[in-house]
């Protein structure tokens, strides 16, 4: 999963070409889109989710075998070699859409154009150097691979982005390397010869190439076939070739959890956590020893820190409201927009106006978030995609993990992409009331006055983000 934010030279050229999109007419979904969690259930099966999780998320790899001619046909209808020809025509562009590489002697070799993919070349590429294929977020464009995405978002809370890699026979596109994600393979065509290793470095937290000489034999050595899955966590070492006899494999690299660990998470809340307690904390605001930061050796304040670090910890538990501030707007601004079907209208109020004696239920409930800003004292802001319906979904879809220029959007920036609102911190209760309720009365939300409770509920109604019953 490509990092949010990458940028490379060629950037701005391709910034010109036209993203094309081709939706998938494929076979009937083997998948259940009931729920997030039916979803996972049915991408995993017949592992049970229980299972999955006690004994293989973030601990080592499993390998599901399934030999079911159904799913491998609904498999194979989410992305095809056959597909490229129809997205090269409408403008893909290298580095931003489509890599070309191969493994020569344990180092990748990069086959990259200039500017907009030629699909002559392309297949020139592909079938005479023996060239991967490497297609950027596909789900961009499928229609089968966003609703997949969409719902496995909702499912981590975490974004998770996707791959396509397209091999011929007898080849190699990558060497040896391990991933910061959680990574899950779906195999779609042909075959792919696997091999993984012992990680160097569990649950690594960034992207690197490891020597043959470092990594050991294979702990696990396979055949992927058209309809099987293949998770393990990040950090483990694995390559993939495809086999001599048949002629291409393709696979969907299917990836989350990118700096989503208990690390990322105290950098995030640590900062507002500081700032509040410093308030009430008066130790907090003491002064550090004079000419400290002009000395090299800093280990005599270890003591005091740790000293510090207790008196914050007394206060966490104590905290009522502990305050996420960059790892939850990344999430609210980039995740991708529910899937409502590539012919449906984008969501513009509607229906009966909510009065203090209505009852409201939220809409898209998977994809409302709330938090409390650490940097503003009296202000509450939901964000929450669905609501961007209503302005045209396909920008949020377009640029979907692709690090383009909205990753730097200031904070107004960020209102207006995830078309979210602001109320002061004493709505807090009634916002957490719509959340966690299946319905509710607008006149029993918790705020002061009948004009406070209406104004909420017609806030929320104008954003598409409740339905009046």
């Amino acid at each position: 999963m490509p990092k949010k934010g990458g940028k490379d030279a060629e950037v701005a050229k391709e910034a010109q070409c036209k993203r094309p999109r081709v939706d998938t007419a494929g076979s009937p979904s083997v998948l259940s889109f009931e729920s997030p969690a039916s979803l996972f259930r049915s991408l995993i099966s017949p592992i049970e989710e229980e299972v999955f999780f006690r004994d293989y998320w973030e601990q080592k790899p499993l390998l599901v075998q399934r030999n079911d001619v159904l799913v491998a046909a609904y498999y194979q209808s989410l992305f095809q070699l056959s597909h490229l020809k129809e997205l090269c025509s409408q403008g893909l562009c290298y580095v931003r859409d489509v890599n070309v590489c191969r493994c020569v002697n344990g180092k990748k070799k990069v086959l990259n154009k200039e500017g907009r993919v030629n699909y002559m070349q392309l297949k020139k590429d592909f079938e005479q150097k023996k060239a991967t294929i490497q297609f950027h977020q596909p789900q961009r464009f499928k229609e089968e691979l966003w609703k997949i995405q969409e719902k496995l978002e909702c499912y981590f809370g975490s974004l998770v982005g996707s791959n396509v890699y397209i091999t011929p026979q007898g080849s190699q596109g990558l060497p040896p390397h391990y991933d910061d994600v959680e990574v899950f393979i779906l195999q779609l065509e042909g075959e792919k010869h696997w091999r993984l290793y012992k990680p160097t470095v569990p649950l690594a937290r960034e992207y690197n190439v490891e020597p043959e000489d470092r990594i050991g034999s294979p702990t696990h050595e396979f055949i992927l076939k058209p309809g099987d899955l293949l998770y393990f966590p990040r950090g483990t070492i694995h390559q993939a070739d495809t086999p001599h006899g048949i002629s291409y494999s393709t696979h969907v690299t299917i990836s989350t959890y990118q700096n989503n660990s208990w690390g990322d998470f105290l950098l995030d809340t640590i900062p507002g956590l500081v700032f509040d307690t410093a308030k009430e904390d008066v130790e907090l605001r003491t002064s550090i020893p004079r000419q400290l930061l002009m000395q090299v050796n800093t280990a005599d304040c270890s003591k005091k820190l740790s000293s510090l670090l207790r008196r914050l910890a007394d206060s966490l538990e104590n905290s009522r409201e502990l305050r996420s501030s960059d790892m939850k707007k990344d999430f609210i601004m980039h995740r991708l927009p529910p899937y409502l079907g590539c012919d449906s209208d984008p969501l513009t109020p509607g229906g009966k106006l909510p009065k203090i004696d209505s009852k409201i239920r939220l809409q898209f409930r998977d994809h409302a978030l709330i938090t409390v800003e650490p940097d503003q004292e009296n202000a509450v802001s939901t964000g929450s995609p669905p609501v961007c319906l209503g302005w045209g979904v396909g920008g949020l879809r377009e640029t979907h993990m692709m690090g383009t220029e909205d990753d730097t959007a200031s904070e107004d920036g960020l209102a207006q992409q995830t078309h979210g609102l602001r109320f002061p911190l004493s709505h807090l209760d009634a916002l957490k009331q719509i959340w966690s309720s299946s319905t509710v009365d607008v006149g029993e939300l918790h705020l002061t006055s009948d004009e406070e409770k209406q104004n909420l509920a017609l806030a929320l109604w104008t954003e598409c983000l409740i339905e009046v019953l």
